[in-house]
């Protein structure tokens, strides 16, 4: 017996994370709307120097060169290795066998080889990323932290906002079923659970709080071709295998409390005494002494 419930759901990359410009100068080539980069690939140019992407979760928030120590460092050369740039211990330490593989990393890019990662050379991201829109273009001045583009993850994830009253539903973790837009069902999972404030949609109304699930597809080519779109999602609550169900009009409230069911036998019938269960889809879950499968209820008519 399953407790579900089908809700809708925005499938789309997820929301787009804001790239700012950090490197002085004027942008001399963008990437278009769409575009997917991956670990070591140019993002755009300033001044034709490139600005490149990287994988980690610690965004650059400072220049890095010999002598700086920190989690950021162990993520470059952890990045260096992977490129390929060999002979480097990936640690916390800035040494001078990391200067030399960012020397030689500079010299492939066609920037000066300094040694050192000037703050903005670099974009750091959990992976690659699909370009979502451009805020800036060619010809204009960047440097001073505006913004340059957005950029979402390259695979597809589903957004649903649920009422507080349902937050039995977005558990980490939980399986879920995705309805695409041509009928196609594919499994999904939560990956995500968070409140958020939705603001009021007018100035007499208020906002509301709302649990934002994010899930995932378990077959991402699944969703291929599509750009954005409406899906539902079924989501299942609660489920119990193995037990007896009956019609929930079949309850029948007795006179010294609780519910019973009214059980045919032959051209008699009698009334069994239920513990009630789980109620889904216009079924309960119930027990009883003498109550068994197969056994025929009335359903007041």
């Amino acid at each position: 017996m399953l407790d579900t419930e089908q809700v809708l759901g925005d499938l789309g990359y997820g929301a787009p994370t804001t790239l700012a410009g950090r490197i002085g100068g004027v942008i001399t080539r963008m990437p278009l709307a769409a575009d997917v980069i991956s670990r070591g690939q140019v993002i755009y140019r300033v001044d034709n120097a490139p600005v490149v992407l990287m994988y980690g979760e610690i965004a650059a928030y400072r220049a890095l060169g010999p002598g700086a120590v920190g989690a950021d460092v162990r993520q470059l050369e952890g990045n260096l290795l992977a490129l390929g740039y060999a002979g480097i211990t990936v640690d916390d330490r800035y040494t001078a066998a990391t200067a030399t593989a960012v020397r030689t990393w500079q010299k492939n890019l066609g920037l000066p080889q300094t040694g050192q990662v000037e703050q903005g050379r670099v974009l750091f991201a959990p992976g690659a990323i699909r370009v979502d829109s451009l805020t800036a273009g060619v010809n204009q001045s960047t440097g001073e932290g505006e913004e340059v583009l957005k950029y979402t993850a390259t695979t597809h994830q589903v957004t649903v906002r649920l009422d507080v009253s349902k937050q039995r539903l977005a558990r980490r973790e939980v399986a879920v079923q995705i309805q695409l837009p041509d009928g196609k069902r594919v499994a999904g999972r939560v990956e995500r659970v968070s409140s958020i404030i939705q603001p009021a949609q007018s100035p007499e109304g208020t906002a509301q709080t709302k649990i934002e699930a994010v899930v995932s597809l378990s077959d991402p080519a699944a969703s291929a071709g599509i750009e954005a779109a409406v899906v539902n999602v079924v989501f299942t609550a609660a489920e119990r295998k193995d037990v007896l169900t009956v019609p929930v009009a079949a309850l029948v409230a007795l006179a010294e409390g609780g519910y019973g069911v009214e059980v045919v036998d032959g051209s008699a019938s009698h009334y069994v005494r239920v513990e009630t269960g789980l109620f889904a889809g216009g079924r309960v879950e119930v027990s009883g002494d003498g109550l068994a499968e197969g056994a025929i209820v009335v359903v007041p008519g």
